[in-house]
């Protein structure tokens, strides 16, 4: 194909599972009827509790388990590919920060969290297992999907991996923190990774009390596509095959580049 419909759809996750499923549901048919080819939620929307975190130990579900099994039924059957973030159980006492590309009623691929956010006097691996594998590319309708999540696009090294090795679209389910300076670091940092390495990158932000929201869709040469506010909406946008070679032939960064970058996994630090 030529193009490529996508979409980002965000609402403010609860802490009820069958919630958070129905909302989800409801915005896969939406964008089903819109004709998207690429629905892309936000992270870890199975549950959310604000001030008791560690709940997600209790809370979280396998990629078997009922939420991704009834969003998997919701999609048998139609067109869109739905990229969805979960908590899931791992073989230790914390759960991994995961997201589930389903497609058809079957889960397509799986990439766990790989750069937890321990930052802003916030600490994820208090409750979350950090992953150490690059996921591989999701195939769309032709298009090459690269998967990040949230404070994974502070890290460019896992982008340019995605993008050398043949990624045309990197997806970023987030639920991103409010906070000074946060929402300018967000939009520039999706930003850059596009610019970075001339993909399409779309990137779905949770919204709420919480978190700011603000998804948005930017093209291979940084210019935003389509945005949101701070409230639920579903933003869509084409990513076509011409815009992609064309930002490519005119900023060969990928071709440019000196340095390859190792995907090795750096021993995680204890502070």
């Amino acid at each position: 194909m030529d193009s490529l419909k996508v979409a980002a759809g965000q609402f403010a996750a609860s802490g009820d599972w069958r919630a958070n499923l129905e909302t989800c549901a409801g915005i896969v048919r939406a964008a089903e009827a819109d004709g998207v080819d690429l629905l892309v939620l936000p992270e870890g929307v199975l549950a959310r509790f604000v001030e008791d975190r560690e709940r997600i130990r209790e809370h979280a579900q396998p990629v078997d388990g009922p939420f991704v099994t009834g969003l998997a039924d919701v999609t048998t059957g139609l067109g869109v590919t739905v990229v969805v973030g979960i908590h899931e159980p791992s073989t230790g006492d914390k759960p991994y920060n995961t997201l589930v590309v389903l497609r058809d009623g079957a889960v397509v691929q799986v990439y766990r969290k790989l750069h937890l956010y321990d930052a802003f006097s916030m600490a994820e691996s208090d409750n979350v297992t950090a992953a150490d594998v690059v996921p591989p590319l999701v195939d769309v309708r032709g298009f090459a999907v690269g998967l990040m999540t949230c404070y994974d696009v502070r890290f460019p090294e896992l982008a340019r991996l995605l993008a050398t090795a043949g990624a045309d679209v990197l997806v970023l389910p987030a639920a991103w923190v409010r906070g000074p300076l946060k929402e300018h670091h967000w939009r520039t940092l999706v930003t850059a990774r596009a610019l970075d390495n001339t993909a399409y990158v779309v990137a779905s932000g949770e919204c709420g009390a919480r978190n700011i929201g603000q998804s948005l869709v930017v093209d291979p040469l940084g210019v935003p596509i389509a945005q949101a506010g701070e409230d639920p909406a579903t933003i869509t946008a084409h990513v076509t095959r011409e815009r992609l070679d064309a930002a490519r032939r005119r900023l060969p960064v990928l071709q440019n580049r000196r340095f390859t970058v190792d995907a090795t996994p750096r021993p995680l630090l204890v502070p």
